[in-house]
């Protein structure tokens, strides 16, 4: 039997005539921007012109296997397919659980869907992989690519070889999201161009056209997508950062950490690097970079940086200092949340943006949604949504955020764990808990560690957790979401565990109104005195 051959692989499907895109040139220094930036106080942080070597990826023709059909491989396939690329999509799940958006590449251009495994015979024709970011690059198909010659990347540097314009790059383990939100507004309210996406939504790749050589894009990285870059390069890259996380992925905290580290990988004198001189292993990776370093604290005051002083978020250089703006001012809840608005002043003024301007955009940013985002007051309980919180460290800081006096908390914790203890939360439960609901898979671990601190009940799903913290509650009390795991046990998403909590509030909200309404009717009712009972016979 003859070896297949590509054209075996393709099958009858019609390919889509490729629409290859002109040369993006080498964008040059934006003049506009760096007077600006040199016109602010801390312009030691602002970044000088860099010139990024043009790396376009010729995809006419080639051969495209790309791994994970979920939102960040369809928009790869997408937009590969588009470019001439003959591209296969695999997922190792069944037909039957892809998304319709998965499924409708069919039709744009992508030459198979291929669902399961991998056949080695394909993996040998293969000439470029690109991976998504749940799939990891030490998989057996991947490394068997790779050893057959393929190129391995992630989407992320897929979309750098196209992307135009200068790149913010952020990450950490928690409060990701909320600075990269706020990074962007503070560009945008500045006049800068921007547009923001990866982890946080929007595949990078779905920006290069829409990216321009005088903006920015401001990019939200996990440690899942930072594996699989290369030459990747944020003239502007932040580290908030690092605390136990995706231990179910990675050996030690130390490996997870160096994938948060590549984010500085090709950095060069010209970049600005910034880091958080709170925590200890994110601070010791200034020593060798190439960028330059501009920490940020909450905790004691920098001779050069960012830090709180009593109320004060300041900014310092060696040529002075300047307050941004008073913690009061703020409508975010948290110390750690002062931590991401200071990480995000030091980029903004590094990107040049103005610092009256920044102070305006973070008196009215409010919180990003499913982050300690306030839901609703029913019978003097308030409802808050911090679906976010995937990690233990998320949800002591949500915890520590909210209901300042004792007992009047009650926290639904639970999900898929990731293999980090749950101890962090006793202390703060002890002194803070009325109760604690858990849900999902890791209940039971859960319950072992943290029952004997804080009272305990076990819910069936989300509805039962609401339900069981609103009857345990008490007015004035606070009922949190903060789970400190993973959403896949019971839900697609942390956004959607988020909404469907937000949906169970509201649905009580209903029928507390109703209860009321119907209790003021009755009340009425009883008081109003009855005309055929007073009818004299």
């Amino acid at each position: 039997m003859r070896e297949k051959s590509w054209s075996d692989t393709l099958g009858s499907a019609s390919l889509q005539t490729a629409t290859t895109t002109s040369r993006p040139d080498s964008y040059s220094r934006n003049a506009r921007l760096i007077e600006t930036a040199n016109r602010v106080l801390a312009c030691d942080f602002c970044v000088g012109s860099s010139e990024r070597f043009d790396m376009l990826m010729e995809l006419e023709g080639k051969k495209v296997l790309v791994i994970g059909a979920g939102r960040s491989g369809i928009a790869a396939s997408r937009f590969m397919a588009a470019r001439g690329a003959l591209v296969v999509l695999n997922d190792r799940k069944e037909f039957i659980d892809w998304s319709n958006d998965a499924l409708a590449l069919k039709g744009e251009g992508v030459v198979k869907l291929l669902a399961g495994e991998v056949p080695s015979w394909l993996l040998d024709q293969i000439e470029l992989v690109v991976l998504s970011p749940g799939v990891p690059a030490s998989s057996i198909p991947v490394r068997y690519a790779d050893r057959a010659g393929a190129e391995v990347v992630g989407e992320i540097e897929l979309a750098w070889r196209f992307l135009k314009g200068r790149v913010v790059g952020i990450t950490g383990t928690n409060g990701k999201t909320t600075t990269t939100t706020l990074v962007g507004e503070l560009l945008k309210d500045s006049g800068i161009p921007v547009q923001v996406g990866g982890n946080i939504g929007t595949p990078l790749v779905s920006l290069v056209e829409s990216s321009r050589d005088d903006g920015w894009t401001v990019v939200e990285l996990s440690s899942y997508q930072l594996e699989t870059i290369r030459e990747f390069h944020p003239t502007v890259a932040l580290a908030l950062n690092l605390m136990p996380d995706h231990m179910d992925r990675y050996a030690t905290l130390a490996d997870y950490g160096a994938a948060k580290h590549r984010i500085f990988l090709n950095q060069s004198a010209g970049d600005v690097a910034i880091l958080n001189a709170d925590d200890e292993t994110v601070a010791s990776w200034a020593q060798g970079l190439e960028a330059h370093v501009v920490l940020f604290s909450t905790e004691r005051e920098l001779e050069e940086g960012l830090f709180l002083r009593g109320r004060d978020l300041v900014a310092r250089t060696r040529d002075g200092e300047r307050v941004l703006l008073t913690r009061d001012e703020m409508q975010l809840k948290g110390l750690h949340n002062v931590q991401n608005t200071l990480a995000a002043l030091a980029a903004g003024l590094a990107c040049g943006a103005s610092p009256d301007l920044m102070r305006e955009t973070i008196r009215r940013f409010a919180p990003v949604e499913h982050r300690l985002e306030r839901v609703a007051e029913i019978g003097g309980v308030t409802f808050y949504n911090d679906s976010k919180a995937t990690n233990v460290d998320a949800a002591v800081k949500a915890v520590e955020a909210l209901a300042d006096e004792p007992g009047k908390l009650i926290l639904i914790l639970g999900g898929r764990g990731k293999n980090a203890p749950y101890a962090p939360l006793a202390p703060l439960l002890e002194r803070k808990g009325r109760a604690l609901v858990t849900v999902g898979e890791d209940a039971q671990r859960i319950e072992r560690e943290l029952e004997s601190f804080v009272p305990t009940e076990r819910a069936a799903d989300m509805a039962d957790a609401v339900r069981r913290a609103f009857g345990l509650a008490e007015p004035g009390d606070i009922i949190l979401l903060a789970p400190a795991c993973a959403s896949f046990d019971m839900f697609t998403s942390y956004e959607h565990r988020g909404r469907v909590f937000k949906e169970e509030v509201n649905a009580l909200r209903i029928a507390d109104c109703g209860l009321r309404l119907w209790a003021a009717f009755a009340a009425s009712i009883r008081q109003t005195p009855n005309p055929i009972r007073n009818l004299s016979t």
